[in-house]
């Protein structure tokens, strides 16, 4: 979630600001980006079941890392808007394979604390838009450096994450039900 609201929370308000760019302008690339995300969801879902989660997840952040300088440490607007929509198959992909979430609690809590962990991450990522808002205008950095320190930073948080994390393809996840 800090990865995704690093690349989408600011993206227009950059453009706008730093470019003068139109809301249609704006648009096109939030546009493409989002059906890059929902057009790549099964080609990573599907890497993920056949090569497995962890590996897969941790190319996307890596790659997410490497692609987030090259779009946002230009100036030049349409390699801004290329990158940004590059950035959605990776870096905002990474939102597609939160499910794999679920694979990390035993059955009887699997639901509630999966989706405890998803709100809280997203409690916290909630916190990166006026953190970069914060170092852009107060502290006069402009909007890309700190969306480029969001998004490495949070790519780096899932692969730490991850490393520690067991790999859960093929696992049998079964109930331990307690008969009374």
């Amino acid at each position: 979630m800090v990865v995704y609201y690093s690349i989408y929370g600011l993206f227009a308000t950059w453009l706008q600001k730093e470019f003068q760019l139109s809301a249609a302008v704006i648009a096109t690339p939030i546009l493409l980006a989002n059906l890059a995300i929902f057009g790549i969801a099964g080609f990573w879902g599907s890497i993920a079941d056949n090569v497995g989660r962890r590996g897969t997840i941790i190319t996307q952040a890596i790659i997410a890392c490497v692609v987030a300088p090259t779009y946002l440490l230009t100036s030049d607007v349409a390699w801004i808007m290329i990158g940004f929509v590059v950035q959605g198959l990776f870096g905002g992909a990474l939102i597609c394979l939160q499910p794999t979430l679920t694979e990390r609690f035993p059955t009887e809590v699997r639901s509630t604390a999966s989706g405890f962990c998803y709100h809280f991450g997203v409690v916290i990522a909630g916190l990166v838009p006026p953190a970069i808002s914060y170092f852009a205008v107060e502290q006069q950095m402009g909007f890309a450096v700190p969306m480029l320190i969001g998004t490495v930073a949070g790519a780096v948080n899932v692969v730490g994450a991850l490393l520690i994390s067991p790999e859960t393809k093929g696992k049998v996840f079964a109930a331990e039900l307690m008969k009374y």
